[in-house]
């Protein structure tokens, strides 16, 4: 009844066809890449044990505090090198190429101690916790960065934005995904007693091993994509 409605206000309107066209449209696909590839690798979830232990003690209002500094950062910092990841390739001569094969080297390394229920010490390491745990205010170092805005997820975005070739459409669906991943990961965070209570220790490592496994698919194709494009093999057929 409702799409007759819409038939007859608007003749040419199919949804079928709309939706069609959404599953086949190259923004669509782009923004969808963009959000997936940097939130798994931000991974509020698995950054959840470790804030815990870092707020430790404190009441709601800091930990919502630090929450908010250590998201705040990861957006500036993960931002910041999507809008300069172009001069950052023409500054250094890198190729996309080479960034796509070193891209998917990290991250996969990444993904296989996700797999295995654990953050990379690309991450976070034992030394920066402890230190952490005695700071007063630790969410803008080491939360903010490199817990969630570390080498795995600002070499994503860097990717990201050599694939973009500075089409600004593609380049907001990357800030847009940044933006996206730094709120949930407020929320998430800012309410750390209560999703831990809610997933439980069980919870968060297999929310941290179905990450990682898409991680490291991710991190094939970011390393296949570099060897297309260097010619090594041949473009598959879409």
């Amino acid at each position: 009844m409702l799409q007759c409605f819409a038939l007859q206000v608007f003749p040419s309107f199919d949804p079928s066809q709309t939706l069609s066209g959404l599953q086949h449209s190259a923004y669509v696909r782009f923004s969808l890449l963009a959000l997936s590839s940097v939130f798994f690798l931000v991974d509020p979830f698995a950054a959840l044990p470790t804030f815990l232990a870092v707020t430790a003690g404190s009441d709601k209002r800091r930990r919502r505090r630090m929450a908010w500094k250590a998201s705040l950062t990861a957006l500036v910092v993960l931002t910041a090198f999507a809008l300069a990841g172009q001069y950052i390739f023409h500054m250094f001569g890198i190729t996309l190429p080479a960034f796509e094969i070193a891209g998917g080297i990290i991250l996969l390394l990444i993904g296989l101690d996700m797999l295995n229920a654990k953050r990379s010490e690309t991450q976070e390491t034992e030394p920066e916790t402890e230190a952490a745990a005695a700071k007063e205010d630790a969410g803008i170092v080491p939360l903010g960065i490199p817990m969630l805005a570390g080498p795995g997820s600002i070499t994503s975005v860097m990717v990201l934005v050599g694939q973009a070739q500075g089409d600004w459409k593609l380049l907001a669906s990357i800030v847009g995904a940044i933006a996206i991943t730094a709120a949930i990961c407020y929320l998430v965070l800012g309410n750390s007693d209560r999703v831990a209570a809610m997933l439980g220790e069980t919870g968060i490592r297999i929310l941290v091993r179905i990450m990682g496994l898409l991680l490291v698919a991710l991190a094939v194709q970011y390393f296949v994509n570099g060897m297309v494009d260097l010619g090594v093999v041949a473009r598959p057929n879409d």
